[in-house]
Parts: C-alpha cells; structure tokens; sequence
C-alpha cells in the first residue's frame, strides 16, 4: 500500500512539473489577429490571446488562457512573454482560432452529472469526481448569445491513471471530448442545463 501511494504521489509529482514547463514564450507572426481579455473590473484590454488547451485538451480553455496586450508588444523582439490567467483573474476572452472568433465567458458551474459519470474506478475515478466537484468557475464557450445566452462547457478529465485504468481512462477522456455539455443562461438569470 505504501508503495502505490509513493508511486500516486511521485506520478502527480511529475505530472505537475511537466504541465508548468508549458512554453509561455510567443513568436510574433505577420498579420496576427488580435484578440482581448475582459479584466474583472469589465475593461476590455486587446492583444494577442493564445488558447491554453487545444483539440486534445479542450477543458484546458475553461481554466486558464494566455495573453500578451498590444501596449507590452515590443516588435523588435522575436519572441514574447506571455501573461496566464486563470478564470479567478477575468470576467472573459476572445481568441481568434483558425479564424474563428470564440468567445468564453467565466460562468459559475458545477459539472454534477460529469462528477458521477466515470468509468473509472478507485483513485482516478475519486480524482475526476474531485475536479468537477470542485471547479465551479470556469470560462464557458459562447455557442449562441441572444436573450438565452448557450454556452459549451467540457468536464474535467481524471489527472491520474495507472495500469490498467490507463485505457479506459483514454476512452472517457475522448468521450468528454466529443459530447460536451451545453449549459444555457437567460438574461440576468441563473445557468442551468440542457
């Protein structure tokens, strides 16, 4: 028993040293289409927005993003810095994403159904419960804004699985991935589910 506990704490060790070498470094290209942040005070603030997930790790874009503003662009630099926030530091971003615009908006909710939803048994499965128990804030897509506002919120995968839960946790994970939730929320009323 000690030893699968030192092997769960060496591997959430190392999985955690690994997500913060995340490349936080930028090379300006010719022709990049801004984006914006909106800070906690509503102030909308332009520049360059880089998603933090991507099609693997779609969940990723509701917990942080990464900014650069106009005013910090130095052009006779290659590379810049990029500043993450995460959902407790904007009320929203925009980022342009294959020349898409998407737009998240920081909502409150919790992933109930998610949390219960696993096939995943033992510490993994205690983990993804723990995550969408636990993240009520996050930034949500905007899918359709009108009087009901609909957004698209993804569940938050298990961050440890091993031997033979390796698998079927690759499987849930792609399940997340391809049926995610759709919330919706009407003007100046609470967010519920679809």
């Amino acid at each position: 028993m000690r030893k699968l506990l030192l092997i769960g704490l060496f591997s959430i060790v190392s999985f955690n040293a690994y997500a913060q070498e995340d490349n936080t470094e930028y090379e300006m290209r010719i022709g990049e289409k801004p984006g914006y942040i909106i800070d906690k005070s509503g102030k909308k603030i332009e520049g360059i927005v880089r998603l933090a997930g991507d099609e693997m790790n779609p969940w990723t874009n509701q917990k942080k993003v990464k900014f650069i503003a106009t005013s910090d662009v130095d052009n006779s630099k290659k590379k810049q810095k990029f500043k993450t926030y995460d959902v407790d530091d904007l009320k929203g971003y925009m980022a342009i994403d294959n020349n898409t615009e998407r737009v998240f908006e920081t909502i409150k909710y919790t992933n109930t159904k998610e949390a219960y939803n696993t096939q995943n048994g033992g510490l993994s499965g205690g983990l993804k419960a723990f995550n969408n128990l636990t993240k009520s804030n996050q930034f949500a897509e905007v899918v359709a804004d009108g009087k009901i506002k609909v957004y698209k919120v993804y569940g938050f995968p298990t961050t440890f699985s091993a031997g033979g839960q390796i698998a079927v946790a690759d499987e849930e994970n792609k399940r997340m991935r391809e049926n995610p939730a759709y919330v919706y929320s009407k003007k100046g009323g609470k967010t519920g589910r679809t």
